[in-house]
């Protein structure tokens, strides 16, 4: 079984003149929302234990991308030096990300891949058969595969088993 998490940036900041987009940080919320988000996925997936179940993270190279990835990498207690930044995750297709998820090791059965919004979006909607109109910011969907390896993954129908964001009510 593979089990994928799909994770959209925390809010980002425009209050900075001239930064180039890839360059944006988060903003005081997108903090805020990161660490939040992290905490939720954590106690639901309280059972899973990310290390002994061969976990890996992968981010966009955007810093607002990389912000968010390294409050998840803490929260799990996992390495973020071992964070991935694969440049196909920004200003990208979804083609892309399923290119990227499928290169992912077989030996990780957990992933995080942090993107940006409508790809994201668009990425969850193909593996795991929902019709999202856009994630907001450090969204989170979760699909599980029956599938032994990525490859297998991307090219079956997942089940969506996690979906939350900053406003829900509910969690």
């Amino acid at each position: 079984m593979k089990t994928l998490y799909l994770i959209r940036h925390a809010k980002s900041s425009w209050n900075i003149p001239g930064i180039s987009d890839i360059d944006r940080p988060l903003n005081e919320r997108g903090y805020n929302d990161a660490h939040e988000m992290a905490k939720r996925l954590r106690k639901k997936t309280l059972s899973v234990q990310t290390n002994s179940f061969g976990a890996i993270i992968v981010s966009s190279p955007a810093i607002r991308a990389i912000s968010t990835a390294l409050i998840f990498a803490r929260t799990f207690n996992m390495d973020p030096s071992q964070i991935l930044l694969h440049p196909m995750l920004y200003e990208s297709s979804s083609k892309n990300y399923l290119s990227v998820i499928s290169s992912l090791s077989d030996t990780q059965n957990i992933a995080f891949v942090f993107g940006h919004n409508p790809i994201i979006t668009e990425t969850a909607n193909l593996l795991g058969g929902t019709e999202l109109v856009g994630m907001a910011t450090t969204g989170i969907v979760g699909v599980e595969f029956d599938a032994l390896t990525w490859k297998q993954a991307i090219s079956s129908l997942g089940k969506m088993t996690f979906y939350d964001f900053p406003k829900n009510e509910g969690a």
